[in-house]
Order: structure tokens, then C-alpha cells, then sequence
């Protein structure tokens, strides 16, 4: 007499079959896989270690047994780093989102779709299958959900989840818990022109402070105190020689005293000693701009890291007399830690942590504000093919150093430390820029495609830092050829 369990799994094998007179090739590697486990469990085998891979058995008891089962193969037939759906709404599907409800007991069943290790793990619910290393090898894990909340799946191998093994189990409907803020990141296009050949002049600036719930990812917000209401802040432009006056107003019902001390001033504090200000108040100061450079500004206000880190620096550039050699693009980024209770991927309203601040161990690493900002179509860079390309690069910090790279590029000049008046660098992959501190690099493009910009302290891309640069224009082959390959890390 066949067991209960194996008897039903045959039973549920048979039934897709008659459903389905043209199974998926997916649903057929699934059912191969199957055969072969209830073949192992028909063998007479000692009785398994508590790590051994389940047998069929054991497979058909746990989703009898589950609310909700789901089938995930491992790249197969699509090859990549992928989980693909098998079955169901799933067939075929992509990392596809799986759903439950609280209280729900799930069952979800990995195949080894390409003899490749892989494994699955849900951190929230302490799932993981451990790894499966051959061809049709498959494992299932069963677990129980309580709290509505979207928790990633994800292969915990080195590199999979960065090169995209990775989807969403959503419990029940967790869009209470989603939070909706502004709009906080500066376009990295969003900068005032070149100054050129101008006379020094006088020039005003204002600033307002502004603190703001804003949108750090989907679902996702923040408090963070701005200049402008936006992270970075404005772009500042002067040329050497200038007086720039620089008025700061702290907006009517913000919570904290605000200051600014820019890097580009010669005097104590560098403004900070003048501008104090409370909430709906405003103060001044006036400095010469003597030294040409890039240079960064923030806030200067006790905790001044805490301010730093919710958002509050920038960039000022101090041309130097003729002005820059020209280029076609120029675009403004920088780099910045975000401290949060809660860990990263939580939605709702995120609040400060000043213990991780102190510990230095940030949740989040972003480039303009939040998380993956750059890499949203309408925040992009953009620049065509044959075109030259300037960044302003700073890191606002507070505490950790960058090695500011672009993949698929070479910077022809890079400036250290933001110094305008020594020769560049020729032909550098990757710059070091520490925190208070910036560099302008420039290239030109000579290939169409997406170019990736990074810390290549490259754990810090799932946290959030990255940003695309899109090229646009005829392929150059004579450059750059060959044959597309899936499951690339870029």
C-alpha cells in the first residue's frame, strides 16, 4: 500500500497532468524533480539526519499539510539568477510575489533548476533550506505567518540576490503600513551653469532650512532636515574673487536650531559661529571666496552628525578665474549614511538611531537622498554617445569614505580632493573621497548603454547605493562587442 502522503502528492501529479495536456516546460522539470524524490522516498533508506533534504514524502505532507504552497525552480530554463514560478498564477513568473495571509501556514518547495547552489531564506521567519547543489535537488520549508508586512525571499550565496535572486511573500494586505512622503532628492542635473570669464562680483545666496517626511524607498519615510527640501542641497556656484552673502532662514515650525558651515569659507566655523538660527528666524554672514575648489556644506548644529546624516550638506564650487574647460554634461551626486531603529526594508515611518550613528552602523547608503534614487528613470543621468560628462562627486558622510566608480567607464581626469588648481589625474578606475570631502571627475562616452555609479565598497549596493548613467547612441564595435550573457551583477 502506497503511504498516505506519497499517495496524495501522486494524486495532486496526476491531476495537474489531465488539467494540463501541455504542461510548461517548468511544470515538467518540476514533476521530474518530484518523481525523483518520491522514487528516494520508496527506497528503503535509514531514517533521514534532522539537515537532510526532505524525502517525497516528507515534501507531500508538508503542502498537504500548508494554507498556501508555492514551487520555486532556480534560473532553469531561463536561466540567470533567478527564481521562477512554477504552477498556478506563478507559472513562469519571475521572482514572482508570493501572498498569505496572517495567520496562514506556507509551504514553499525550491527546485535546483541548474545544477548551480542556490537556497532560499526569509530572515523575518527564520527560513532557510540550506543549500542545494545539483541538478533537480529540491527541499521544501514550511513555516507560519502572523504579522501583514511584505518580507523579501532572497538566495543567500554571495553575489545572487545583488545580481537579482530575489521576490516578495506579501501577508495579507500590508498597504496600511506603506508610508507615502515627499519628494527629497536632488536631480543630479540640477545645477546653475558655468560661470566662465565674469569679473568678481557680489553674490547672494539664501538658504531654508526645512524638515520634512520624505520618501527614503517605497513605502518607506523619514525625517529629514534639508536645505531647499532637497538632499543634497542647492548647488552653489561662485568663481574666485566673489563675495558671496549667504542668508539662512530656519522655516516657521521646524523642531531644531540650524546652521551652515561650508568648507569653501576662510573664518571660524566656517559660518557656523554666525548662523545659529532658530526656527523662524534668519540670519546672515558675508565671506570672500579665496580659494578655487569643491567644496562641501552642512550643518553645524549640535549633534552635527545627526544633522548631517538626516540629510544637511551640499556642494559649493569655487571656479577658478577663466572659469572650467568646457563639457557637454554635467551632473551633482553625493553620498550619505542613513541611521534608522528600525532595520532596512521596513515600511511605515523610519526614526533616527543615534545608537547606530555612534556605533557607525548605518541601515541605509544613499546617493542623493535615498534609497536607489539614481536609479529611477526620472532621476537618471542621461548624456549621449561622443558626449563628455562631468560629475561633482562629495560624500556629506558623516562617517564613512567612498571609492567613487562608474561601471564600464575610466575616468580621463580625476581630481583628488576636489583641488581645481593641480593637474588631474589621467585614466583612474576609482577615487577615495572621505566624508567633508568631494572630486570632480570627467570622461566621455563612447559606447551606448546603462553605466552603473557605485561605492565600490559594493556590499553597500543592497543597501541602497546606486545610481545609472544612460547613454544613448549608435553601438561602437570597434569599442566594445559580444554576445549578451544572463546573470550579471551590473
Amino acid at each position: 500500500m502506497m503511504p498516505r502522503a506519497r499517495f496524495f502528492l501522486f494524486i495532486v501529479v496526476l491531476a495537474l497532468a489531465a488539467c494540463s495536456p501541455e504542461p510548461s516546460a517548468l511544470e515538467q522539470q518540476a514533476a521530474q524533480a518530484t518523481a525523483s524524490a518520491l522514487q528516494t522516498a520508496s527506497a528503503p533508506t535509514p531514517a533521514p539526519a534532522p539537515t537532510a533534504t526532505p524525502t517525497g514524502a516528507e515534501v507531500a505532507l508538508a503542502v498537504e499539510e500548508a494554507d498556501v504552497a508555492y514551487t520555486l525552480v532556480t534560473g532553469g530554463d531561463y536561466g540567470g539568477l533567478v527564481f521562477v514560478g512554477v504552477g498556478g498564477e506563478i507559472d513562469g513568473v519571475i521572482n514572482p510575489t508570493l501572498t498569505a495571509n496572517p495567520g496562514d501556514t506556507v509551504s514553499i518547495t525550491l527546485i535546483n533548476g541548474d545544477g548551480v547552489e542556490h537556497d532560499l531564506a526569509i530572515d523575518e521567519f527564520g527560513v532557510s533550506t540550506g543549500s542545494l547543489t545539483e541538478l533537480n535537488q529540491q527541499t521544501t520549508v514550511t513555516f507560519t505567518v502572523e504579522q501583514e508586512g511584505e518580507y523579501v525571499y532572497y538566495c543567500t550565496i554571495p553575489g545572487h540576490r545583488q545580481a537579482g535572486m530575489w521576490g516578495t511573500l506579501r501577508v495579507g494586505n500590508p498597504q496600511s503600513q506603506a508610508a507615502v512622503g515627499e519628494n527629497i532628492v536632488h536631480h543630479p542635473a540640477d545645477l546653475p551653469p558655468p560661470i566662465g570669464e565674469r569679473e568678481p562680483q557680489m553674490v547672494r545666496v539664501t538658504l531654508t532650512t526645512q524638515e520634512i517626511e520624505g520618501q527614503l524607498a517605497d513605502g518607506t519615510t523619514l525625517t529629514y532636515f534639508t536645505f531647499n527640501g532637497t538632499v543634497p542641497g542647492p548647488f552653489i556656484r561662485v568663481r574666485v574673487g566673489d563675495t558671496v552673502e549667504l542668508h539662512l532662514r530656519n522655516a516657521t515650525g521646524n523642531t531644531f536650531i540650524h546652521s551652515i558651515d561650508l568648507h569653501a569659507v576662510t573664518g571660524p566655523g566656517g559660518g557656523a559661529v554666525f548662523t545659529q538660527t532658530n526656527p523662524g528666524e534668519e540670519t546672515f554672514f558675508t565671506f570672500k571666496a579665496l580659494n578655487p575648489g569643491l567644496y562641501v556644506y552642512h550643518c553645524a548644529t549640535p549633534s552635527v552628525a545627526h544633522h548631517i546624516a538626516n540629510g544637511m550638506y551640499g556642494l559649493i564650487l569655487v571656479e577658478p578665474e577663466g572659469g572650467l574647460p568646457p563639457v557637454d554634461r554635467e551632473f551633482y551626486v553625493m553620498q550619505g549614511e542613513i541611521y534608522t531603529v528600525q532595520p532596512f526594508g521596513t515600511l511605515g515611518h523610519l526614526d533616527f538611531s543615534m545608537e547606530k550613528m555612534l556605533a557607525e552602523a548605518p541601515e541605509y547608503f544613499v546617493f542623493n537622498g535615498a534609497a536607489g534614487a539614481l536609479t529611477r528613470e526620472e532621476n537618471a543621468l542621461r548624456a549621449k554617445v561622443g558626449e563628455t560628462v562631468r560629475i561633482f562627486f562629495g560624500v556629506g558622510g558623516p562617517n564613512f569614505t567612498s571609492s567613487f566608480h562608474v561601471i564600464g567607464e575610466i575616468f580621463d581626469r580625476a581630481y583628488p580632493f576636489a583641488s581645481l588648481t593641480s593637474p588631474p589625474l589621467t585614466d583612474v578606475q576609482t577615487i577615495s573621497v572621505p566624508p567633508g570631502g568631494a572630486t570632480m571627475v570627467e570622461f566621455k562616452l563612447e559606447v551606448p548603454g546603462r553605466y552603473i555609479l557605485v561605492d565600490h565598497a559594493l556590499s553597500r549596493l543592497e543597501r541602497g547605493l546606486a545610481g545609472y548613467l544612460y547613454a544613448e547612441g549608435e553601438e561602437n564595435p570597434e569599442v566594445f562587442s559580444g554576445q549578451m550573457t544572463e546573470g550579471s551583477g551590473h
